[in-house]
């Protein structure tokens, strides 16, 4: 069953320490917006978001139909929907 990618939301104070902190863990920046005071950064296939002021504590989040490089999956179950590529 190909459920998506799983990420861990964290609710940071400072997104740019943050951003220098996980830098320094070899993640790199794979999406998101700075000046919008969020970041999805990646390490191999390991996903964190970076949200600054968005809410009160961290989340697992699950993205269903996409992978971890963020493309869309043909097929996913994402417990509710089961959608089959063509």
């Amino acid at each position: 069953m190909k459920l998506g990618a799983f990420s861990v939301s964290l609710a940071v104070k400072d997104i740019n320490a943050s951003k220098t902190f996980y830098k320094s863990l070899e993640f790199t920046v794979f999406g998101g917006n700075l000046e919008m005071n969020y970041l999805i950064m990646k390490n191999e296939q390991t996903l964190i978001g970076l949200f600054q002021g968005m809410f009160e504590s961290n989340i697992l989040t699950f993205n269903p139909g996409w992978d971890s490089e963020a493309n869309t999956l043909s097929n996913f179950d994402d417990g509710a929907h089961h959608s089959k590529g063509s």
